[in-house]
């Protein structure tokens, strides 16, 4: 099943849809080359004529660790936000906390984890709901709602606030936040 028609009719190279998952999903994430070959299953030359492009255009930074060079998002660009909205959009993230967060309780974040939180596709949207009366039968009706509307299924974990701790400490690297109680 295809899940991401509206990118892939505006944007014909699905390596470019690659990328902009990769690094505009999720704006701590970095990369090099070789490893995003090995991540997107494709040839090194494909995928370093899109950084360079995206380079070019402002949209990536480069920057030097080791003998590697990294690219990461450059969020000071004036796209930057709008082509990050257009990926969350286009993942259904943003559906699903208008449809989960404003009526299962006490929620005090929501967070992604797994292959979505370092911009990879993926057919299954992995949640950590943190909260104290979260009501989990509702969640649970909410996701299966969401489901059909998105095209992906939803799994979720629900934490209290005091047990996050140690599961944020431990999967640091695969967390992205996408809602706080401010």
């Amino acid at each position: 099943m295809n899940h991401f028609p509206l990118l892939e009719t505006l944007i014909t190279s699905r390596t470019r849809i690659k990328l902009l998952l990769k690094f505009f999903l999720n704006e701590n994430n970095s990369s090099y080359l070789r490893g995003l070959e090995q991540e997107f299953g494709e040839g090194s030359n494909a995928i370093r004529l899109e950084l360079n492009k995206f380079e070019k255009a402002g949209l990536l930074q480069s920057f030097g660790r080791g003998n590697r060079r990294y690219f990461k998002a450059n969020t000071g660009h004036p796209l930057y936000g709008s082509i990050h909205t257009l990926v969350r959009q286009h993942i259904g993230i943003d559906s699903i906390v208008e449809h989960v967060a404003s009526k299962i309780g006490s929620l005090d974040s929501v967070w992604v984890v797994g292959k979505i939180a370092n911009g990879l596709q993926s057919t299954v949207i992995e949640l950590v709901l943190v909260g104290r009366e979260v009501d989990r039968q509702y969640v649970s009706t909410l996701c299966a709602k969401t489901e059909p509307l998105i095209g992906r299924k939803i799994s979720y974990l629900v934490f209290q606030p005091e047990e996050f701790g140690a599961f944020r400490e431990e999967r640091e690297e695969e967390l992205l936040l996408i809602w706080g109680n401010a």
